[in-house]
């Protein structure tokens, strides 16, 4: 079998000490392979968004290991974890996160830029990111001349772009309404079965139904996880934990 994408072991997360800690998250193990989505639902609170930031390195447990692609991330300088970060994870947030005074295209290359890519190559790279989320032809728009949709397809070209294979999304279609949402949704799941792997971090179950499997967070612990074998199921599931 393949190495997955990700893997985390035996995660925990303690903040503060003493009677005023918290425990945010408790004991979590989780895989993610090439050509998965896994969605992440709980109560507000539950340790979901928590969780993403550690599988991102951007957050170190209080305990347990994080693995992304064989690379074991408590090994890493911060040097070293940066690079691991703009080579191989992409972050899709609610609020968008792009710089308003660069073009669509200088923020999908902008990582890019960052890792030392030359000109030339890190546009042609972004080009075709934002040709498989379908704004090619809004790469010199600014975010201000975007929709909210087509912001967010923006974020998410820049998650991919390079070789990026694991996105990690916090709530992307939060901010957007129903239709633009299920676009947005349906750009991500197109990546995903190219090959990437994707945590998706939401409270709507019509959202979690696009995913391969669903994890329920509760008081910090994985409470259940349910596989798709249709999206009514996901769905069915999805209703009784929330």
């Amino acid at each position: 079998m393949s190495t997955p994408l990700l893997c985390l072991e035996g995660i925990a997360m303690q903040y503060g000490k003493g009677e005023a800690s918290v425990t945010a998250l408790s004991g979590i193990d989780l895989e993610v392979n090439a050509g998965e989505l896994v969605a992440v639902m709980g109560a507000s609170g539950s340790g979901k968004s928590t969780l993403l930031t550690i599988a991102g390195g951007l957050t170190t447990p209080t305990a347990g290991e994080v693995i992304v692609g064989g690379t074991y991330l408590s090994t890493l300088a911060v040097h070293g974890l940066a690079q691991l970060r703009r080579r191989s994870l992409g972050f899709v947030f609610q609020d968008f996160n792009l710089v308003p005074s660069l073009t669509a295209l200088e923020n999908v290359t902008l990582p890019l830029e960052l890792d030392g890519w030359r000109g030339t190559k890190a546009r042609s790279a972004g080009h075709d990111a934002l040709r498989s989320v379908e704004l090619d032809d809004r790469a010199d728009a600014f975010p201000d001349d975007l929709s909210g949709g087509q912001q967010q397809r923006v974020a998410i070209a820049r998650a991919i772009v390079g070789q990026r294979r694991l996105i990690l999304a916090d709530e992307p279609t939060g901010a957007l309404d129903s239709t633009t949402g299920e676009l947005v949704m349906r750009m991500l799941r197109r990546r995903i079965d190219a090959g990437a792997g994707g945590i998706l971090v939401t409270h709507d179950s019509r959202h979690a139904a696009w995913a391969d499997r669903i994890v329920f967070l509760r008081d910090g612990r994985i409470t259940d996880a349910v596989r798709r074998d249709t999206p009514e199921q996901l769905l069915a599931a999805s209703g009784r934990h929330l």
